[in-house]
């Protein structure tokens, strides 16, 4: 290893000083340094605040991890809230969970316990809207091993089925209500959503493959078909080529006729640009010719904001309606579940389109600004990492807390600090995939492409990275004196040298050559 794990284990230290544990599940405080530090990738970099949310962030994560009489599973509260379902587990963030629990170097039996879960172990994966199959392969492409999945392929399918006949409307998109995306109180309102139609595209796709590995050729030709057949509707009609943003087309409920309305003779009132509008790229799914979207992130008027981004465009009427009756709304505040897929789809924007509409330096103050947003002044004035619901995008204030503690933080919505440490986004797989760009493919080969603009850091560090049995060790050291191992970009391989920054602009590692 490159990085001593000592030097690291002091932010878990300060975490569990400063922490109220009010719940404590499989792994406690007490517990936490030494089993986080048997677990995780080390990451180092100049930014003092980005380092310390990457640890925050696992530190949250180990809290969630639940020994149950049927298995593990990962929550989403520490409270039993009325809402979730059997262990008080809830499947709208399970994509987030696979996507930061896979780097967990021995989380296998955990991560495969909370899978099975949903599928015979008493979990709804229905109750919200998730792209559940698409986070399982991607899974499976860390571990190596597709027998989870090929295991599970029945249900994905009757899974996927059960969608159709709920939510499947007459035009061949899928219905979703706001609250049943977990996003209830947005300016659109409930209709055809880029929200579950992406999610059921790249379940679709995750399903076709899982079936080529099966040898299943009937699933795989019927799954491949969806997901193109429901790709050409989510492109032709929900993106509204005025304003160049994927949209919703409301609707009050499935069985509803939209009347082939378009989005010039939509009523102004829900017509709006809403950060689900870049979901579609958390997936690659756009073909090329929609990338002008994406300078909505950098616009004050669009989503761009001191905390945010913001969950609907700024210039929009409606943006921040008032809602006395409810503490989560996503009309206007930030919300770390949607600023997680917005990032991923950032990423995947910047590796596999061309364009010119974001550029790295983008991505790192996007990141930047998330990994500020985990804080919190104490009644005593000290500032804390935290992570709760929602904030307020311009003074970074958790929004659903204040409002919950001037409610009196009531038993019917959960409790005293019911959003205290919530598990429902991502940031750990943001540094991993993202800045430090570990990019895995399906053929068990991997790309490095890290997102620093050139000049932005003199030094970064992501060590002991475990992918595929193998520890993986990305590097960069502008002028070879911090780790002394030579100056640019490195990747080792179970400590051997790999590739160096005279090899390496963009590396594509062949599984067969080097794992």
């Amino acid at each position: 290893m490159i990085l001593e794990k000592e030097s690291f284990g002091a932010y878990l230290e300060r975490f569990n000083e400063r922490d109220e544990e009010t719940v404590v599940q499989y792994v406690s405080n007490a517990e936490s340094v030494d089993w986080l530090m048997g677990q995780i990738p080390l990451f180092e970099c100049p930014d003092p605040v980005l380092e310390e949310t990457y640890y925050f962030r696992w530190w949250v994560y180990r809290k969630h991890v639940k020994s149950t009489p049927g298995g593990f599973v990962v929550s989403e509260f520490h409270p039993d809230v009325p809402w979730a379902g059997k262990y008080n587990a809830i499947n709208c963030a399970v994509g987030h969970h696979l996507a930061e629990g896979r780097w967990l170097a021995k989380g296998r039996k955990i991560l495969e316990d909370y899978i099975r879960f949903w599928f015979g172990g008493g979990g709804d994966p229905r109750s919200y809207s998730c792209w559940i199959a698409e986070a399982i392969w991607r899974y499976c492409t860390v571990t190596g091993d597709f027998s989870l999945a090929t295991e599970l392929l029945p249900s994905l399918v009757a899974n996927y089925g059960e969608w159709e006949r709920s939510n499947l409307g007459a035009e061949g998109l899928f219905w979703s209500n706001d609250d049943r995306d977990a996003m209830e109180f947005s300016i659109s309102g409930p209709g055809l959503r880029p929200t579950l139609n992406s999610y059921l595209w790249a379940d679709a796709l995750a399903i076709s493959r899982i079936a080529r590995l099966a040898g299943n050729e009937g699933v795989e030709s019927e799954f491949s078909g969806k997901a193109a057949s429901l790709k050409k509707r989510i492109q032709e009609r929900l993106w509204d080529g005025k304003d160049g943003f994927f949209k919703v087309i409301p609707l009050d409920s499935v069985r509803s006729d939209s009347g082939g309305v378009d989005f010039l003779s939509m009523d102004g009132s829900r017509n709006v640009r809403e950060q689900i509008g870049f979901i579609p790229w958390y997936f690659n799914l756009p073909d090329p010719g929609h990338e002008e979207a994406w300078a909505q992130i950098k616009d004050p008027g669009g989503f761009m904001a001191p905390f945010g981004p913001t969950t609907a465009e700024r210039r929009h009427p409606r943006f921040m309606f008032r809602h006395d009756d409810h503490e989560c709304l996503w009309n206007g505040p930030s919300w770390p579940f949607a600023t997680s897929q917005t990032l991923t789809a950032m990423a995947n924007l910047l590796n596999n389109y061309e364009q010119r509409v974001v550029s790295k330096g983008d991505y790192l103050d996007a990141l930047t600004v998330f990994a500020k947003s985990h804080y919190r002044r104490r009644d005593d004035g000290m500032v804390v990492s935290w992570l709760d619901e929602n904030l307020d995008p311009f003074s970074g204030e958790w929004l659903s807390r204040r409002i919950l503690e001037n409610w009196g933080w009531p038993e019917t919505k959960g409790g005293r600090e019911r959003g205290k440490d919530y598990n429902h986004s991502a940031f750990i797989d943001l540094v991993i995939t993202g800045l430090a760009g570990f990019r895995t493919r399906d053929d068990g080969s991997f790309d490095i492409n890290p997102l620093v603009p050139k000049g932005k850091w003199g030094y970064f560090c992501l060590d002991n990275l475990v992918f595929r049995g193998r520890s993986i060790t990305i590097l960069y050291d502008g002028d070879g004196s911090r780790y002394g191992k030579g100056a640019g970009l490195s990747v080792f391989v179970d400590g051997k040298l790999t590739a160096n920054s005279r090899e390496l602009a963009k590396l594509s590692v062949e599984a067969r050559e080097v794992l």
